[in-house]
């Protein structure tokens, strides 16, 4: 019998989008076939603090939206270079059994930004989803739309803003025009977005992306459809079938995501000409190649009246929730949920191994 993989599933984290992360790994882990997969779960609460469960108790029942992190002797920590054993318990018990590949499902800083793949990196663990460089490029909404327009890919006109600089709004309205989106650069679930229509929201639309973020970026508004993509792969990317976001709010906020159930709905595929549609599959490969992304990513697109392509941004840990489209767009490309996570996993150990081969001394 071919010996089971065991995968740290990696959830919760610093982060606004914590409460998105813990359903998401519970998805994951009721999608895993068990008799392939030994899952740990591994939590890290809104301290930073690492919590181990080889029961993977953290991930099953109760509270959907919440986990109980108790102060008892399931913490855990990394410990950096290549150790036969790299993850063990602070406490000093028994030692963790190996793992074969961590599943990070952080959304975003201090888990998709390329903080926990460069710490798995340095302990020599294979993980799903992009490296260092594809995470920290993709959370970064001015660096990444930076990089997209030099490859040449249509994106929206955008200001990028430290907290330090000085934002005129006669300036912003002159270069944007109205209305205008406000957002903190390095985050994702449209937290502290807000939708600016007039000069007497502005300075609370600052203050509001402030929050979350030292750097944020302000958008002009694009009239279009919300249409999204899935891609999957490392040298060699595939994209899914498109969908599309038919939302009922003013815009696609955090509530209506995932709050007001007729917030929104979603249509897979999109119902959209064939030539769009090939269009929109080749453009989601181009953007994620040109953040060097690897594994999973989903780009997110409007698309104008005209027909005009017009990219929004890449998320390189997509939501796995209930409702989330990058699984249901791969389920409707011919790839189910569970097969999913195994090809993920897949590519995780084939880039480690590609990377194991490499010399570090002449």
């Amino acid at each position: 019998m071919k010996k089971k993989l065991r995968v740290a599933i990696l959830f919760g984290g610093k982060s606004a989008e914590h409460e998105i992360s813990l359903i998401s790994a519970r998805n994951i882990v009721a999608a895993m076939d068990k008799n392939k997969y030994d899952i740990v779960a591994i939590g890290i609460d809104k301290q930073g603090c690492w919590h181990l469960d080889e029961g993977a108790k953290l991930l099953i029942g109760g509270d959907k939206t919440k986990v109980e992190f108790r102060n008892s002797t399931n913490a855990t920590a990394i410990m950096p270079g290549n150790s036969a054993t790299p993850m063990v318990p602070r406490s000093g018990a028994a030692k963790l059994a190996d793992i074969d590949v961590v599943f990070p499902i952080l959304h975003g800083p201090f888990g998709e930004d390329g903080t926990v793949q460069g710490l798995l990196k340095l302990a020599n663990l294979p993980f799903v989803g992009a490296g260092v460089l594809g995470s920290a490029v993709g959370m970064d909404k001015d660096v990444m739309k930076r990089l997209l327009r030099d490859a040449g890919i249509c994106i929206g006109k955008f200001m990028a803003f430290e907290r330090s600089d000085e934002i005129n709004f006669a300036k912003v309205k002159r270069t944007l025009g109205m209305p205008l989106f406000v957002k903190p650069a390095n985050l994702g679930s449209s937290v502290g977005i807000s939708k600016v229509t007039k000069f007497s929201q502005f300075s609370a639309a600052l203050r509001e992306a402030f929050r979350y973020d030292n750097k944020i970026v302000i958008e002009e508004f694009i009239l279009g459809r919300e249409i999204e993509c899935s891609v999957l792969g490392n040298d060699h990317p595939i994209a899914s079938l498109p969908g599309e976001i038919v939302v009922n709010h003013d815009f696609y906020s955090y509530d209506a995501k995932y709050i007001d159930a007729q917030g929104s709905r979603l249509e897979i595929p999109a119902k959209l000409p064939a030539k769009l549609i090939r269009e929109i599959r080749q453009i989601a490969i181009q953007v994620y190649k040109a953040v060097c992304c690897e594994g999973m990513g989903r780009i997110d697109f409007f698309v104008q009246a005209n027909g005009r392509v017009v990219v929004n941004e890449i998320n390189t840990i997509p939501g796995f929730t209930r409702i989330s489209m990058y699984p249901k767009m791969w389920e409707a490309s011919g790839i189910p949920y569970n097969k999913l996570i195994d090809r993920l996993i897949s590519l995780a150990l084939e880039r480690f191994r590609r990377e194991q081969r490499l010399r570090v001394s002449k």
